[in-house]
């Protein structure tokens, strides 16, 4: 009896160890350099400047010699989108963008919202920033970062933003929102060294957020912004007050995701399994694996060399134009590989799938971009941060149609105070921009939650 009551005590202050021993890890960095050569003397430079989306018609006049030159491949007969970018469908977007899409109108639209830039570890770092109109008397305006992922971009947030800033409810909280571009990414200055990975984003960020003035904040993102706000929420806890994100891919295998990929089919309640849970991950080899070898042929090539790839499509506007918006297409539906136009246009208008296309055009950050995706993923999968949860409070907006389907158990591994899980009615990869309204919903429920318990 003696020695089974030892054994027990053993046992529970070992689990107890583990447990506290993984508590206190949290996630560290230093400060970095991105500028072209050495950091100079001196402090840096932490002044913020306004700036404004231009074009010229230099610009335009080469965007379109480039589109007239542009050398059409025919598709395959019965292929649709599942070769990728359907060549005859194609044509007509390019149509459009030559003939019929008004690119100073779009200027004039990304302008609607105040940008700015500011110098940070180097670089220049570009940054909406929308206060709300009115606030009324007694009430504070919540900061929320939000950031956009790969091939988006900040316009990403423009349907989102005022259901934020401006929310019709008189009992929903009202927001002042902050939307960066990643570094490499749009109008931010792309890192000049190698080694700039989502956790340098992340503390980049904090230092934006701080400069300007918020001690606290929510943060949300997907794609890699879900990577990088769940690196700042690992950085500094206590100044992100809560996390929203609408992706969680599990990098950490853990025992009971590997027991409910086993057993979860036939025992999903065991697990806490939905019928739309059981629908998105089972058969395991087809939803799982065959799905996901389908859609990242890209992400080999941008871990790997990126540069090769990227000088071609900084080069032709159409190639950019097909590489980018077959994302928007199958990330969206995958069923809309089987579709001549790859359903662009039933999720999304043709003037924001190119405004975006033009963001990335006019930048000429197609190249830095992709690769974020081998300064990440060139280090392994096994970085601190990979393995590390998230403790601050945290919503997940769980959309059907995101690449990687996350059940709740699977979230829980990553996020250790799920506050908020949602089964989302519809939606894809790219949720801020195809349902503003239920991301803004779930934002709003999410944040209620966790200011209601503090």
């Amino acid at each position: 009896m003696f020695i089974e009551v030892l054994v027990g005590l053993l046992i529970g202050g070992l689990i107890f160890f583990l447990i506290q021993k993984r508590k206190t890890q949290h996630l560290e960095t230093e400060d970095g350099w991105w500028g072209v050569g050495a950091p100079p003397d001196g402090e840096e430079d932490v002044t913020i400047r306004p700036f404004k989306v231009s074009t010229s018609d230099e610009e335009l006049e080469d965007l379109y010699r480039r589109i007239d030159q542009t050398r059409p491949t025919p598709s395959l007969e019965d292929s649709q989108f599942n070769y990728g970018f359907n060549s005859h469908y194609l044509e007509k977007v390019v149509s459009y963008w030559r003939n019929e899409f008004n690119w100073r109108k779009q200027v004039d639209k990304l302008n609607h919202y105040p940008h700015f830039k500011t110098k940070i570890e180097g670089i220049d770092v570009h940054y909406l920033h929308v206060k709300p109109k009115k606030l009324n008397e007694g009430t504070t305006a919540i900061p929320l970062i939000m950031v956009h992922g790969w091939p988006g971009s900040f316009y990403e947030f423009y349907g989102v933003i005022p259901l934020l800033t401006e929310p019709s409810d008189p009992g929903d909280l009202v927001f002042e929102v902050v939307c960066p571009s990643i570094p490499g990414y749009g109008f931010s200055e792309a890192p000049h060294k190698k080694g700039f990975d989502s956790v340098c984003a992340a503390r980049i960020f904090h230092k934006l957020m701080k400069r300007l003035g918020f001690q606290q904040f929510y943060a949300q993102g997907g794609d890699w912004g879900w990577m990088v706000t769940t690196n700042m929420a690992q950085l500094d806890p206590k100044s992100v007050r809560g996390l929203h994100v609408n992706i969680a891919t599990p990098f950490k295998f853990s025992l009971p995701i590997a027991l409910s990929i086993m057993l979860g089919r036939q025992f999903p309640k065991l697990f806490g399994f939905t019928d739309m849970d059981v629908q998105h991950l089972f058969p395991c080899t087809e939803k799982l694996v065959v799905e996901s070898i389908k859609e990242s042929g890209y992400m080999h090539i941008q871990c790997t060399k990126p540069d090769t790839a990227g000088r071609g499509l900084n080069d032709s506007p159409v190639g950019l134009a097909a590489y980018i918006l077959e994302k928007f297409s199958t990330w969206t539906n995958r069923d809309f590989r089987n579709l001549e136009d790859g359903g662009l246009t039933r999720k999304f208008s043709l003037d924001d799938l190119l405004t975006n296309v033009m963001i990335y055009w006019t930048s000429g950050c197609i190249t830095s971009s992709m690769r974020f995706y081998k300064e990440n993923f060139g280090k392994g999968l096994n970085q601190l941060h990979f393995k590390l949860p998230a403790y601050v409070p945290t919503g997940f907006a769980c959309f059907p149609n995101e690449l990687i389907y996350t059940p709740k158990l699977w979230a829980k591994q990553k996020y250790w105070q799920l506050e908020t899980f949602t089964h989302m009615a519809r939606g894809g990869h790219f949720a801020a921009m195809e349902e503003p309204q239920l991301m803004a919903e779930d934002i709003q429920k999410f944040v209620k939650t966790v200011e209601k318990k503090k």
